[in-house]
């Protein structure tokens, strides 16, 4: 006797078939982040993991639920909801967005000549990396895209200590006095009393502390929003100094260039994705690499001799300005390949803590003041956030370390197991190394910053199609301000270049303020 089958239940069967059809086709038809816990099911078919408490007692099915029981003697209950309740950390006042991932340098160029940095030494040469790229004034589970400058830091984990390295996606910074850096930030960060972001603040500090239009520029233009990170080219903005094994000093600007090339997205590219994908550029770099797709850098260094540095038209440590690289020509080391995603990204990128001040011999630094408040600002940050053992966060761990560091905040791994924990001692602790050829860091003097004449530059080798939508980006910022502000913008606009404040002048004219109190409906 056939059986008709209800029109719901055929629907419903071709439905049932159609999932199953998809789930035998494997691996290959899974997308690494939507499918992610469904291709770790299949990684771990047949593996049955006991459930167990924090402290290893494992955990009985009737205490799983809580109906009708004593609450306060169900280990399961109280060790889940105490140590919920305290899971989040402090969140980085600046970068508190980011995404990371490994991989490698792998040494392309002989550099013996200029440092003895060991890990840029010796063609084809490998080095470990992390690398966490993230938008400046941006908090956590905030939007990747946005119109603001960006971070691109590498962590280099050598056989010499870590060497970490604290880039933007622009070649010039904002300031040069470090003591401008808190307002700086917090002239990007919400309004204290509305919790909104205010472009009144961010106005006046630029007409302020013109200097910082230098940046700003960029980020107006067309490279404002890169078009993901894959995407996004890195410069260290400070000038570098190094030494050869005889002592010799060089300085350098560090650049990576992305392989991918370096491209953008307009403004109306970017309200789109900010309203369907606001993690677009975390999605893009994790899918990349989970894919197979090349994500790679050319790795590269602007030298510079110390005559050059001492007689240059240019003042080459100014990190408000850019080097020019038809005077100061780059120079190949290798390439920087990301092949590998985090696995937990609290544990791999949210621990991921870098600070100016962990260099390598053969790389001293940088004489500027803002570098100087850096190495401190950097390392008091991630202390607070981390604890005083973040460098035995396995993520931040170097590849070894010996030293008298004891106890505080767990992690405290082995804390020195037996050894002595007091230096000097006449016990066989570890001792220090010499090396007579090792040279200081030079002092300079810095002058006030007046940067105009590179923002001039920038303005008039711009295309019509460049300024016209450069303008466009930069009323989108300046016209909703108080008429003080944009008279100020305007005079030193005119300043700069005669067409430059006119086509701002007019721009603003035809711009229509919202009213100070609209209806909705």
């Amino acid at each position: 006797m056939l059986v008709k089958i209800p029109k719901m239940n055929q629907k419903l069967q071709i439905f049932l078939l159609l999932i199953i059809s998809l789930s035998c086709q494997g691996y290959e038809t899974l997308d690494p982040i939507r499918d992610q816990i469904v291709l770790y099911k299949k990684r771990t078919e047949g593996v049955c993991t006991r459930l167990t408490t924090s402290s290893g007692a494992p955990v009985e099915s009737r205490d799983t639920s809580t109906l009708n029981e004593n609450l306060m003697y169900n280990p399961f209950f109280m060790d889940s909801l105490t140590r919920f309740t305290r899971e989040r950390i402090q969140e980085r006042v600046v970068h508190g967005k980011g995404s990371g991932a490994f991989g490698y340098l792998e040494v392309t160029n002989n550099l013996t000549q200029f440092t003895k940095a060991d890990f840029l030494n010796g063609i084809g040469k490998k080095t470990p990396v992390a690398v966490r790229f993230s938008p400046t004034v941006v908090e956590r589970g905030g939007t990747d895209i946005n119109r603001a400058g960006r971070g691109f830091a590498v962590k280099f984990y050598t056989q010499e200590g870590n060497f970490d390295f604290l880039g933007f996606n622009s070649p010039m910074f904002a300031i040069k006095d470090p003591i401008l850096f808190p307002t700086f930030i917090h002239c990007q960060h919400r309004n204290p009393s509305t919790g909104l972001r205010d472009n009144n603040m961010l106005w006046d500090f630029l007409t302020l502390h013109p200097e910082a239009l230098n940046m700003f520029f960029t980020m107006f233009g067309d490279d404002g929003i890169p078009r993901g990170y894959r995407h996004m080219p890195g410069f260290s903005i400070h000038t570098y100094q190094m030494q050869n094994k005889e002592g010799d000093i060089y300085f350098a600007r560090l650049h990576f260039q992305p392989d991918a090339g370096i491209a953008s997205i307009t403004t109306e590219e970017a309200r789109y994705l900010e309203a369907t994908d606001p993690d677009y550029f975390s999605r893009d770099l994790y899918q990349a690499i989970a894919c197979g797709r090349q994500v790679s850098w050319t790795f590269s260094l602007q030298i510079i001799t110390l005559e050059q540095a001492l007689n240059s038209d240019i003042d080459v440590f100014d990190v408000t300005l850019e080097l020019p690289t038809d005077k100061y020509p780059l120079t190949e080391v290798g390439k920087l390949v990301l092949n590998k995603n985090p696995v937990n990204q609290f544990a791999d990128v949210e621990q991921m803590a870098f600070c100016p001040c962990n260099l390598v011999p053969g790389i001293d630094g940088a004489p500027d003041k803002l570098f100087e408040a850096r190495t401190f600002a950097y390392r008091d940050t991630q202390l607070y956030r981390l604890g005083v053992n973040v460098n035995k966060i396995k993520v931040n761990s170097p590849i070894e370390a010996n030293n008298y560091n004891r106890d505080g905040n767990p992690p405290v791994g082995d804390n020195g197991e037996d050894t002595p924990n007091y230096y000097p001692n006449s016990f066989n602790g570890p001792k220090a190394y010499t090396d007579m050829n090792r040279s200081k860091l030079i002092e300079i003097v810095e002058k006030k910053p007046n940067n105009t004449a590179q923002v001039r530059q920038r303005y008039r080798k711009m295309s019509d199609g460049q300024k016209e939508r450069f303008m466009s980006n930069l009323i989108d910022s300046l016209g909703p301000t108080t008429p003080l502000l944009r008279e100020r913008a305007v005079k030193l606009f005119t300043q700069i270049d005669r067409d430059l404040g006119s086509r701002v002048y007019q721009a603003l004219k035809e711009y229509q303020r919202e009213p100070a109190c609209k209806m909705y409906f």
